[in-house]
């Protein structure tokens, strides 16, 4: 997605240990905009998947997952990183190591909102080593959902996440693949 690898060459910037930042229009500050042709695009790519649920983890994921929702007519369930008061105790969950934060976090969905009859696209701004959309997989065969595939943001293919998860079966469609980068030689993208 040109437009995508636009921005993040303008916007994009890179810091020690492998963190591409671009919370000025992903995921801190949105564009809103630039959101609706990501959802679009995504719709595109899952046109023929009859999806009836995306699937997210909180945070970053939720803006971009309401935005893309509205072009599959569907809701969109987040995974939350802790229990909460107003949550459900029947739950399925999985754990979750975190590539941006440095911790590890059980994640959660209750089952009233995800089963057997869903047909589930999960959403993320970031594929790095492939952890979220590990344990939001996990979630989903859990539910005794089926799983369409996963659509990505910004895929790191320089990390082993999402050669990992094809090799395991899983469709994952990156709008922009990230071959490498550095403070000195910015962003190459693989495709």
């Amino acid at each position: 997605m040109e437009l995508l690898k636009e921005r993040i060459r303008r916007d994009g910037r890179v810091y020690p240990g492998g963190v591409l930042k671009v919370d000025s229009f992903l995921n801190h500050q949105m564009d809103v905009k630039l959101f609706g042709e990501i959802g679009r695009e995504f719709q595109r790519r899952f046109a023929r998947c009859d999806v009836n649920r995306i699937l997210t983890i909180e945070a970053s994921g939720i803006g971009i997952a309401c935005i893309t929702a509205q072009f599959f007519d569907c809701p969109v369930v987040f995974a939350k990183k802790s229990r909460t008061r107003n949550i459900s105790p029947d739950v399925y969950c999985a754990r979750v190591e975190s590539f941006t934060h440095g911790n590890v976090s059980d994640v959660l969905v209750s089952r009233e909102f995800l089963g057997p009859r869903d047909r589930v696209l999960l959403i993320d701004d970031f594929l790095a080593n492939g952890a979220a959309l590990r344990g939001l997989a996990s979630l989903v065969s859990q539910a005794g959902a089926e799983l369409v595939g996963a659509g990505v943001v910004i895929e790191k293919a320089f990390q082993p996440g999402g050669d990992a998860l094809r090799a395991q079966g899983m469709r994952i469609e990156a709008l922009a693949r990230v071959k490498s980068m550095s403070e000195a030689g910015g962003i190459e993208f693989a495709d």
